[in-house]
């Protein structure tokens, strides 16, 4: 393996790991302000290998870099009715055993002087903060990282192009027919027969000087069929070649990728080098995280559907596609592509996006309203704030603090899921990964 990959590989494994660790100093800062006992804060998971106790807080790093967490005391409240300072006897049922187990070991933690610094007795809307912390870590640090590629780097969806010449087409393919690959009946590209070449500086068409791609494009377009004088700086001296451009079917200017349109119109055949991108200001940064984000909840919504190939990509052959989603092998591997593969600024900048992606991945992730995950302690906590408002505007007793211990058997369900669709995308990025540089 290209050593560039594997320095790729772990780049990206310590971005991860200092993102993790990052989520789970949001959801401890605001516990501890709050007054939460938080008895541990661990970056991995497993077996731990170096850890230190500052006050009552034990920091760490386990064997396992695939994730980390927060011990606060006190996350399940006791059993309704019972005494919270006496245990009662197990249940026969499973289920009912596993919430008490939890509630069993959710106590235990507790130590004589601690009844206050537990995080089932806290206001709902503290709660609220304490378990979105986290998520709104990684949707800042995304924010961050892509917002400092956008105003120094430039937006890489506004590229800026250069009248330069950076290929040049073989032949003519009609735009509707979304192939790249030339047909034995496909007709030469008039660039191609007028030998134009890589790095051929464009700077006059049919006696004109031009200046921009827009420029070069819009001329070629406009003139249709028939010879052209196109002027050229070729390692350092100008030429004039005299392509016959033809009628080709290309996208227009309205043109989406949901609702294509083309016209016939004049062609060359040869693309421009990007010469810079468009940066962006603070309020271009802001439409393009609402931009940015919207992908990302699709993205993830689409996750279910998409794991069908990732199955077949794993154990048919089938061919993966690039949409599916991918471990933290996967993940890295991609690192390691993008440091082996890129250059310079495009490197660097490739890598800080990857980056961004996963951590609004992260985020979005951690917000589904289901336990184990953050989105299922934040939903707990939302509705012990509506029953509290409803009883405060009816005057009725204040209830009990919400017993998301109810939900673990759910949640339990939800990892055993989680832990076979990581299972099936760390094989299937080893058997059959996804490739972006072929």
């Amino acid at each position: 393996m290209d050593v560039l990959v594997i320095v790729g590989i772990l780049l990206f494994l310590l971005g991860l790991m200092i993102s993790i660790a990052l989520h789970e100093i949001g959801h401890m800062v605001p516990a501890k302000l709050f007054g939460i006992k938080v008895t541990q804060y661990m970056v991995g998971f497993g077996r731990t290998v170096w850890s230190r106790r500052r006050g009552d807080t034990e920091y760490g790093l386990k064997a396992i870099p695939l994730g980390g967490f927060v011990r606060m005391i006190g996350m399940f409240p006791p059993e309704p009715g019972g005494d919270p300072h006496r245990l009662r006897k197990a249940s026969t049922g499973p289920i009912q055993a596993l919430v008490e187990d939890a509630r069993r070991a959710a106590k235990e933690e507790i130590e004589p002087g601690d009844e206050d610094r537990v995080f089932y007795r806290k206001a709902w809307w503290k709660k609220l903060i304490v378990m979105l912390g986290g998520p709104a870590m990684n949707v800042v640090l995304a924010l961050l990282l892509a917002g400092g590629v956008l105003m120094t780097f430039g937006n890489p969806e506004k590229p800026v192009l250069a009248p330069t010449v950076s290929s040049v087409s073989e032949c003519v393919i009609p735009a509707s027919e979304g192939r790249v690959a030339c047909e034995p009946d496909d007709a030469p590209a008039p660039a191609a027969e007028a030998g134009f070449q890589p790095g051929d500086e464009i700077v006059i068409f049919n006696d004109q000087p031009v200046t921009s791609w827009e420029q070069v494009s819009a001329e070629i377009r406009a003139a249709g069929a028939g010879p052209v004088r196109i002027g050229v700086v070729r390692d350092g001296e100008q030429l004039t070649l005299s392509p016959d451009l033809i009628m080709a079917e290309r996208p227009t200017a309205d043109s989406t990728v949901d609702d294509p349109e083309y016209s016939e119109v004049g062609f060359l055949g040869v693309s421009p080098i990007i010469d810079h991108y468009e940066k962006e200001n603070v309020a271009g940064v802001m439409a393009w995280s609402g931009t940015f984000m919207t992908r990302m909840l699709d993205a993830m919504a689409g996750i279910p559907q998409r794991m069908g190939n990732v199955w077949d990509a794993a154990f048919g052959g089938a061919e993966r596609d690039p949409e599916t989603p991918v471990s933290i092998v996967g993940a890295g591997r991609i690192g390691g592509e993008i440091v082996s593969e890129l250059a310079g600024a495009e490197r660097i900048v490739t890598f800080i996006m990857l980056l961004a992606t996963f951590n609004m991945a992260i985020a979005i992730f951690n917000l589904v309203p289901l336990l184990p995950l953050d989105g299922g302690h934040a939903a707990g906590a939302i509705w012990e704030g509506i029953k509290r408002g409803w009883a405060r505007a009816t005057r009725r007793p204040m209830p009990r603090p919400v017993d998301v211990a109810k939900g673990l058997p759910i949640a339990y369900g939800v990892a055993f899921l989680l832990i076979g669709m990581a299972v099936l995308l760390i094989y299937a990025d080893i058997v059959n990964p996804i490739r972006l540089f072929g």
